[in-house]
């Protein structure tokens, strides 16, 4: 696994305490740019995920561990599911409970969510469980806990694909800044099977995703190409239904069921 770090101007030791408050000020810029409005049906997590979900009972209950804007729990919740949207945020779950007084949000850490043992029957989880500097065990280790016997556990974290394995052995150190903190941990397809293998899950599928994202951020990093373009953009577009997702996916999916004995 490696490192990925961003510079940080906070001076918040504790790690929970940086994650709430970097993703409060994530999410507030995010929908003051209206962009938390996404057709769910089109985006590429719901279509990797969508046969298993079609499976599961009318009355299932799902749960999002990190639900950010919560898209995706409304979705689920008009859609007759038990919904519920987990976060560390919370302001942001504020905000979602006055919006969306139907839907049930709650605020707190994904690593000790304090739900009932096997309470839930799929967990999903977009681009959260990388972000703890001592690994994604306590997650997973969780999501099995919460999990019924049967139960789906569906998340995505960023893939150390070829590109960035490439990126990494030929780049040259780059110096200390003291204002360096942790961001996330990317995973290789083995390293993220150890991982949710070892708690007890029983592995059915990996999937690179967001080829395009991928695309982007190397024409930035590797090219020097603006990212905001029309022909970065437009080239990235083109490129990405055909290229391997092994070489240039930005995420990566993994589909879990937690064993029945």
């Amino acid at each position: 696994m490696r490192k990925d770090y961003i510079i940080s101007s906070h001076d918040t030791v504790d790690e929970t305490a940086f994650v709430e408050r970097y993703w409060t000020e994530m999410w507030d810029k995010v929908a003051d740019r209206g962009q938390h409005a996404r057709k769910i049906e089109n985006t590429e997590e719901y279509r990797a995920i969508e046969t298993y979900i079609r499976q599961l009972p009318a009355s299932a209950k799902l749960l999002d561990g990190g639900c950010g804007l919560g898209d995706f729990v409304v979705y689920f919740h008009d859609r007759g599911f038990q919904s519920l949207g987990y976060d560390i945020s919370r302001k942001t779950i504020s905000l979602l409970q006055q919006r969306f007084p139907g839907v049930a949000f709650q605020d707190g850490d994904i690593r000790k969510t304090g739900l009932p043992d096997a309470d839930v029957d799929a967990y999903y989880s977009w681009g959260v469980f990388e972000h703890f500097e001592n690994g994604m065990k306590d997650c997973v280790t969780e999501a099995y806990r919460v999990l019924k016997p049967g139960g789906y556990l569906f998340i995505t974290v960023p893939f150390d694909n070829i590109r960035q394995s490439l990126r990494a052995a030929f780049e040259a150190p780059k110096p200390f800044d003291k204002r360096s903190r942790f961001y996330q941990w990317r995973f290789t397809r083995a390293e993220l099977a150890r991982e949710i293998e070892a708690c007890g899950f029983k592995l059915d599928r990996l999937q690179p995703l967001s080829k395009r994202e991928g695309l982007l951020r190397s024409f930035m990093h590797d090219f020097g190409l603006p990212g905001h373009w029309l022909l970065t953009r437009g080239a990235s577009r083109a490129l990405a239904p055909i290229m391997p997702g092994a070489l240039i996916g930005h995420m990566l999916l993994a589909v879990a069921r937690k064993p029945l004995n």
